[in-house]
């Protein structure tokens, strides 16, 4: 690749002192990478403006990633460059680099910002790396004026200002309030500190409510028992294939099994509840509704 031997100690130094191309030898150079796919006319190009691309990647420091990681972006970016420029269309190579390099760097820092997505669209990229600067100015032309934005007239502002909706300036600018925090993070400098994800609720079931649950079912379970024994074996047959299966069968199904019409069926099915509903008579209500 173009950027092989570039040690991260060495590369601002290389790239200081790497020649300047004119017009004319920039061409040439652009020409023989397009049309034979000439390595050495390719690292002459990347490596001759590789300071433009240092140099672009200082400005993004302030956002708190490596410069090391932000040079080896914008290397990306000129690479990409390069391998797209097109000599014929009469631009200088710079002037086309510039564009590819930042939108390398911006990309890298959008994501490695937070752990959240941050933002994908133009408008929300536009925003985020222009808000606070937008904010500053006009803070400082309201200060100038006499006058004291509040929040919410500041948020419109920026969103006229910027061209994105009010939404996505409040969804951002609580994104650019902090970086992200391990939840397994203690609350204070202790060693037996409590960490955050101990103060997350748990949204499951607490375990009295998993307690309760199964007594009752299990008390449930024992009155269906009881009532069921109550009953004769072909009307413990029909309760079972008609209440108690996954997918009930239908009377008719269990006619033809069982050699009876479907209107005989029904008949068998309401009087074996009828039974279990006076064996139930004295118990849950919640059971008499499951033989509705």
């Amino acid at each position: 690749m173009a950027l092989d031997g570039y040690a991260d100690q060495s590369l601002t130094r290389r790239a200081m002192k790497a020649e300047i191309l004119d017009a004319e030898t920039e061409l040439r150079l652009a020409y023989a990478w397009r049309d034979q796919r000439d390595e050495e006319a390719l690292h002459r190009l990347i490596t001759a403006y590789m300071r433009l691309a240092i140099s672009m990647a200082a400005k993004f420091k302030r956002y708190g990633a490596p410069m090391n990681d932000l040079v080896q972006e914008a290397g990306l970016g000129l690479m990409k460059a390069a391998d797209k420029f097109d000599p014929d269309r009469g631009v200088r190579f710079s002037t086309y680099a510039v564009w590819w390099i930042k939108a390398s760097i911006q990309d890298y820092v959008m994501r490695n910002w937070s752990m959240v997505r941050t933002g994908s669209t133009s408008s929300q990229k536009s925003l985020f790396f222009n808000m606070r600067r937008v904010q500053a100015r006009l803070e400082r032309e309201a200060d100038g004026r006499g006058e004291r934005l509040d929040r919410h007239q500041l948020r419109q502002m920026i969103s006229i200002e910027v061209g994105v909706p009010l939404h996505d300036v409040e969804m951002m600018e609580g994104r650019l309030s902090g970086s992200d925090y391990s939840l397994n993070a203690t609350q204070s400098s202790e060693d037996e500190g409590r960490e955050w994800i101990e103060t997350l609720e748990d949204d499951g079931q607490q375990a009295e409510h998993i307690v309760e649950h199964d007594r009752d079912m299990d008390t449930l379970r024992g009155w269906l028992v009881s009532a069921m024994q109550e009953l004769n074996e072909r009307e413990r047959f029909i309760v079972r294939e008609r209440k108690l299966r996954d997918a009930p069968r239908t009377l008719e199904s269990l006619g033809k099994e069982l050699g009876l019409s479907k209107e005989r069926v029904r008949q068998l099915e309401a009087a074996a509840f009828g039974k279990m509903r006076k064996s139930l008579s004295n118990q849950s209500t919640e059971v008499q509704s499951f033989l509705v």
